[in-house]
């Protein structure tokens, strides 16, 4: 796994126009070089507003949306249409608004949805559909994904891997349900460990005050089961991507100067 580099950006509003540059660049690249790209979104204050950035950026209609596959690092076990599904929120903040292939989009399962209210069968349902579209030349049951985007919570958790529950230390499935999580809804379904470290690059967003801590402990050799941000690392690259308030308790000497 790579080694963590750090962009430390003024404030968030420019922390996530710069991150939004730097995905138009990624996704374009990778559909020159390849044909198509996929990306991995996330949720939460920093992963939408990551969206709304990209969403008014001039540059975003250098992508071709067709060939853009769109996949959860997690998702909020609710029905369908929830304003607090990471998928609606993303559809409100972007994907409504750029010509996506809906099939492409692959969303979570709802609790209204085939599975119902089972988490655990709606996990497997998701590991099933990432396994049908990973090819010979990936490194897991997952696709490569070019870019996997993570947002870090107060207490260190990325996707829905909370700190200490059994989620953070599976090591072999790619996908599974979270039941108790210490913020609501209590029940989740989320990627592993295992599948966010089959990604060509992770990002990692923090922004905030509130963040300051979980940054610092994450980025000082923390266990990932203690802190799952500090196991979220891409095959070739491994991004944090910060405003100077989440970077306030790093050590000066461990990232680069604000950008202006």
């Amino acid at each position: 796994m790579s080694a963590p580099q750090l962009v430390v950006h003024r404030d968030k509003e420019l922390m996530a126009q710069a991150a939004a540059a730097r995905l138009i660049t990624k996704i374009v690249d990778a559909q020159a070089s390849r044909g198509h790209a996929s990306v991995v979104l996330t949720g939460g204050r920093n992963g939408n507003g990551l969206l709304a950035a990209l969403a008014a950026a001039p540059a975003r209609d250098a992508i071709d949306w067709g060939r853009l596959d769109l996949w959860w690092g997690d998702e909020r076990f609710l029905p369908e249409g929830d304003p607090e599904r990471n998928v609606t929120q993303a559809r409100e903040a972007l994907l409504d608004s750029v010509p996506l292939d809906p099939g492409r989009v692959h969303a979570m399962p709802a609790s209204d949805g085939p599975y119902g209210t089972d988490a655990e069968a709606a996990a497997e349902g998701y590991a099933a559909e990432l396994a049908r579209a990973a090819g010979p030349e990936n490194h897991a049951a997952v696709p490569s994904f070019d870019v996997l985007v993570l947002g870090v919570g107060p207490d260190t958790h990325v996707a829905s891997l909370f700190p200490e529950l059994p989620a953070v230390r599976e090591t072999d499935r790619t996908v599974v349900g979270v039941h108790g999580a210490p913020k609501p809804p209590p029940t989740r379904v989320t990627l592993t460990l295992p599948a966010i470290r089959a990604a060509r690059e992770v990002w990692l967003l923090a922004a905030g005050e509130d963040k300051a801590r979980a940054a610092a402990i994450a980025l000082s050799g923390a266990g990932e089961v203690q802190a799952p941000a500090a196991g979220a690392r891409g095959r070739s690259r491994t991004l944090w991507l910060l405003d100077a308030a989440a970077a306030s308790q790093l050590p000066r000497s461990l990232y680069p100067p604000a950008s202006p």
